[in-house]
């Protein structure tokens, strides 16, 4: 069986995701695939691209032929060249750590009026709507004085 390393569409319209599949040759593009051996998500900045290394090499050697894509992706990745045997390419580029957004929020709030008096958090809504139905309740359930000079006469 004549085998292929292509990318397999996932996603909606304009936000596509793909995974890296074994398929037989005579499969269509989104047909049932052998392995998945990684994951390309080209719309994230940087793109994310995930290869399994090892499964990639078994499937390089054993003779399955990778798409013009694919072969571009393990370029990237260093596993065509790892394949061939010559130089790695440099490191890929990777997403900066996003910063906690409570720290964020209590870092802005200390550069504007020194240090945060309590934690960055909001009450919710339905604790603050209980809290003021019982409040409710005991000014309608106490009689008013009017009322009770009313009834006594």
């Amino acid at each position: 069986m004549a085998t292929k390393i292509k990318l397999m569409r996932l996603g909606k319209m304009r936000e596509p995701h793909y995974r890296i599949v074994v398929a037989d040759s005579r499969t269509r593009r989104d047909g049932r695939s052998i392995e998945t051996i990684g994951e390309y998500h080209p719309k994230n900045d940087p793109s994310v691209i995930k290869v399994d290394g090892d499964r990639a090499a078994y499937w390089l050697g054993v003779g399955a032929q990778p798409t013009e894509a694919v072969t571009a992706i393990f370029k990237v990745t260093g596993d065509w060249q790892k394949f061939k045997g010559e130089a790695a390419p440099p490191p890929m580029k990777l997403a900066p750590e996003k910063p906690n957004k409570q720290e964020r929020f209590n870092a802005a709030l200390s550069e504007v009026s020194g240090e945060p008096e309590a934690p960055a958090t909001t009450p919710r809504k339905r604790a603050a709507k209980k809290a003021a139905e019982p409040a409710a309740e005991a000014d309608s359930t106490a009689p008013a004085a009017g009322e009770n000079a009313a009834s006594e006469s």
